[in-house]
C-alpha cells in the first residue's frame, strides 16, 4: 500500500476529527437525541470502527491521536438507552 499524499493525510485526519465530534455529540446527547437507541448505538459504532481503522494506518506523521484514543474507548464505553 502506497503512502497518502499529505493532501490525503489532511483529509482523512480531519474525517476523523468529524467522527470523534460526532461520537463525543451523541454521547452526549447533544446530536440524534430523537433517534432511537438502536441508530445511536450504531453511529457511535460505525464512527469507532473508522477511528480505528484509520489510527492503525502506518503513514502517519506527528498527528496528536489522543483525541482519537478518548473518542473510541468512550466509544467502545457508550451503550445506548
Amino acid at each position: 500500500m502506497e503512502d497518502r499524499t499529505a493532501e490525503q493525510l489532511a483529509q482523512d485526519y480531519s474525517a476523523m476529527g468529524h467522527s470523534i465530534a460526532l461520537i463525543t455529540d451523541i454521547i452526549a446527547g447533544d446530536s440524534m437525541a430523537d433517534e432511537e437507541a438502536a441508530d445511536r448505538q450504531d453511529c457511535v459504532d460505525r464512527n469507532v470502527q473508522h477511528l480505528e481503522l484509520m489510527k492503525a494506518k502506518t503513514d502517519w506523521g506527528s498527528e496528536d491521536m489522543t483525541a482519537t484514543d478518548s473518542a473510541i474507548s468512550a466509544g467502545k464505553g457508550y451503550t445506548a438507552s
